[in-house]
């Protein structure tokens, strides 16, 4: 077993093409192949048992091995393995998670497009915006903002959504629709001085800005994750949103919820923008709508959109946009058992009561360390940032690599964390299920991570 295992390492770097990894590293020091998982836990091919304080890519809520979402891939697969949604066409697993989802929806959506993940839920999200403001005889809204550090995907229109230089490198990207805005992190953004609210007035009047000259009849709608995750863990000022939130209405711009990583009681809700005060026009969902089991995604639109769309239909046939595996029947009836777990398990309110456990031990052993600026998240998502020095709060630079350097440690000592290079955080987003002595484990195994920062 084990030659075969090898067998599979040596044939994977020469045959597989990884997404975000680098090509030479995986020629010169092959794949980290996982080959196994249970609970918060995963193995890899040389027997290591780790905790997996990320789930797999902050999307396994419920966590490994469990049985009921396999015997609901095997069931659903053996009565309708597939069959399109396309021409209207449907099953009654995409019906009733549409039901289910828009239970625990923010208010004023009701109607849900089903995709295969977070990009395309985006994608399909920008074409809406798109196609609601050409119906309504305002063609020229076409752009669309983003903040820098924010993430949306990976496509060639969600990566220019996307604030992440490292994602446009190589590529004529990011394309010219997209307007930019400042990232909403106090702590590495505000000026000397500044206060967190005169922070917060900055950053909108900057949007209201860009509006003005732009112009409002230009922009079609802002992508915004209510805690932004790949881009480091960072949650606006206080007051932001709702500030947003009127601002985007007073111009016909539509809200869009990038909920993909804080949907589903990752932040000790179901999703974050009840938490957070956006009153989002459309939002995306993926990772924790299947745990992870299953490829998919679910966008939802607000009633007027709706209203808007079918209308056109009316005038122009079809919607033509669409996804062959959208809706598949396998993703929903998965879909379906795992909204059954977590709620038969009260894992939104477990998150946040973990989460609470959580932050207060990351503040209690890293919060007083040299290298440790700042802990933010809520709920079961975290992060750190590292600094060269604290009283400066220089981040430090991304050649020197501390958070590769410091996830290396820490899964030597049996936990796995995500390094942010670009911003220098180790981000955590275990699974809902994980217990407070498993949080125990993670903050210390982080703590010796850093600490070995001093030694070079």
């Amino acid at each position: 077993m084990q030659q075969d295992l090898q067998d599979l390492i040596d044939k994977n770097a020469q045959l597989v093409l990884h997404p975000a990894s680098s090509v030479s590293a995986l020629l010169e020091s092959g794949p980290d192949m996982i080959v196994s998982a249970d609970g918060c836990y995963i193995e890899d091919a040389h027997g290591n048992r780790l905790l997996d304080a990320v789930g797999g890519l902050w999307c396994v809520n419920v966590g490994y091995g469990r049985s009921e979402l396999a015997r609901a891939m095997q069931q659903t697969a053996e009565k309708l393995a597939y069959y399109h949604t396309f021409s209207n066409a449907s099953n009654p697993w995409q019906v009733q998670l549409a039901e289910r989802l828009l239970e625990h929806a923010p208010a004023g959506l009701g109607k849900v497009f089903y995709g295969s993940g977070g990009s395309d839920a985006n994608d399909t999200l920008i074409k809406i915006a798109w196609h609601y403001h050409t119906l309504c005889g305002n063609s020229g809204k076409t752009k669309v903002i983003a903040r820098e550090q924010g993430y949306h995907g990976t496509s060639i229109s969600t990566a220019s959504l996307t604030g992440l230089s490292g994602f446009h490198k190589g590529f004529p990207l990011p394309q010219d629709f997209v307007l930019r805005v400042e990232c909403p992190h106090y702590y590495t953004r505000g000026r000397v001085d500044e206060t967190e609210e005169a922070f917060c007035t900055r950053l909108i009047d900057e949007v209201a800005t860009l509006i003005a000259n732009e112009g409002a009849d230009t922009i079609a709608a802002f992508f915004a994750e209510p805690i932004m995750g790949a881009g480091g863990v960072i949650e606006p000022p206080e007051g932001y949103y709702p500030r947003l939130n009127k601002l985007l209405k007073k111009h016909d711009i539509f809200l869009v919820a990038d909920e993909v990583v804080c949907g589903y009681g990752r932040l000790g809700t179901w999703f974050g923008s009840e938490q957070l005060g956006l009153e989002p026009d459309m939002i995306s969902t993926a990772k924790g709508l299947t745990s992870g089991y299953f490829p998919m995604s679910a966008a939802m639109i607000s009633d007027t959109i709706w209203d808007v769309l079918k209308q056109g239909s009316e005038q122009l046939g079809a919607f033509s946009h669409g996804y062959t595996y959208g809706g598949h029947p396998v993703g929903c009836a998965v879909a379906l058992v795992n909204l059954d777990i977590i709620e038969r398990e009260g894992l939104v309110q477990r998150a946040a009561e973990s989460g609470e456990y959580l932050h207060a031990q990351l503040r209690r052993h890293l919060a007083g360390h040299p290298n440790v600026g700042e802990i933010r998240g809520r709920g079961l998502i975290a992060g750190v940032q590292l600094v060269e020095d604290k009283a400066q709060r220089q981040v430090p630079d991304p050649a020197a690599k501390w958070p590769l350097r410091v996830a290396k440690v820490t899964r030597q000592h049996g936990v796995v964390v995500r390094p942010l290079l670009g911003v220098g955080t180790l981000a955590m987003s275990p699974p809902l299920t994980i217990s407070k002595p498993q949080i125990d484990v993670l903050v210390a195994a982080l703590g010796r991570g850093i600490d070995s920062l001093a030694s070079g």
